[in-house]
Order: structure tokens, then C-alpha cells, then sequence
């Protein structure tokens, strides 16, 4: 099973994507897709679509783990991030993919069975579950790791997975 972790934003949406195959995980990949402060809302939301829709065809996930917002200390970033994750999940529909949504809570939980982990806490553990050299960059691609492994940690899968 291949999982497709996404970590929603406007000017950075991080992704990251893992296998899962007899309660083992493999790292596949991680980035960012970037914009431009100086596009235009619609063009920003399209080059995120546009860009969801590429790792789709790469990795061809069989479920996306998404964060869940929940919670916001900047109202301002609130509204341009929501529209992010409305065109994840648009692009994931439209597939037919399944979506799993899990708070930044829940993520450290899974990664460090610690709710109140620093990142630096979450991003070593990431770095050793994946066998990776490196802690994985940038913050926003490891997020993205994260929410996937947590996917893979799940006893019990959602039936429509």
C-alpha cells in the first residue's frame, strides 16, 4: 500500500510518501510544491492542484494522509490554507483516492508517543523509522512524512481503504 502524506499550505504544501508492505514502511520520496506571493490566489490554488495531480500519477497512492485543521493561532493564514486543502481533497475525489485526516496532536503521538514532541523530536524519529541518512527537508516535507507513517501505524484501517 502506498501512502501519500500531504502537509497543506498556500506558498509551501509539503508531501511525502511511503509503501507499507507486511507492517514494514519504505520511503519513497518527500518535497514541496512552492508558490509565488506575487501570484494570484487562483493561480496558487492551481499549481498546488496541478502539482497534487503529478505525485498521483508518480506514486500512485492508495490513500492520502492530510492534516487536519483544527486549530489556528494566525487567522490570517487560516482561510488561504483551508483553500489548500479543499484542492488536495478536490484532486484526491476526483481519483477516487481516500482521504485520512490527522492532527499535528495525533502525528506526534504515532511518531514519538508524545503529544507535546518538538518538531525536532518528530523529524529524528522520522529519520530513523525511514532509515534515512538525513532528517528529511524541509520542516514542511517531514510533516508530510509524518502523517503518512502515521497512516501506516493504524491497527485497523478504514474499510474504504
Amino acid at each position: 500500500m502506498v501512502i501519500l502524506g500531504i502537509d497543506p499550505g498556500t506558498a509551501t504544501t509539503g508531501f511525502g510518501a511511503i509503501e507499507e508492505s507486511k507492517g514494514k514502511i519504505t520511503f519513497l520520496g518527500c518535497g514541496c510544491i512552492k508558490t509565488y506571493p506575487s501570484d494570484s490566489p487562483e493561480v496558487r490554488l492551481n499549481q498546488i492542484f496541478n502539482g497534487i495531480n503529478k505525485l498521483i500519477k508518480e506514486y500512485k497512492p492508495n490513500i492520502l494522509a492530510v492534516e487536519k485543521l483544527f486549530f489556528f493561532k494566525n487567522a490570517k493564514t487560516l482561510i488561504p490554507v483551508s483553500q489548500s486543502k479543499g484542492i488536495i481533497l478536490l484532486a484526491a475525489a476526483k481519483k477516487r483516492i481516500p482521504v485520512y485526516e490527522f492532527t499535528p496532536l495525533q502525528v506526534k503521538m504515532n511518531i514519538v508517543g508524545y503529544g507535546r514532541a518538538d518538531k525536532k523530536q518528530v523529524q529524528e524519529m522520522i529519520k530513523i523509522l525511514l532509515h534515512l541518512k538525513d532528517i528529511p527537508r524541509p520542516d514542511d516535507a517531514a510533516d508530510a512524512l509524518g502523517l503518512a507513517i502515521s497512516y501506516s501505524y493504524l491497527p485497523k484501517k478504514p474499510k474504504n481503504t
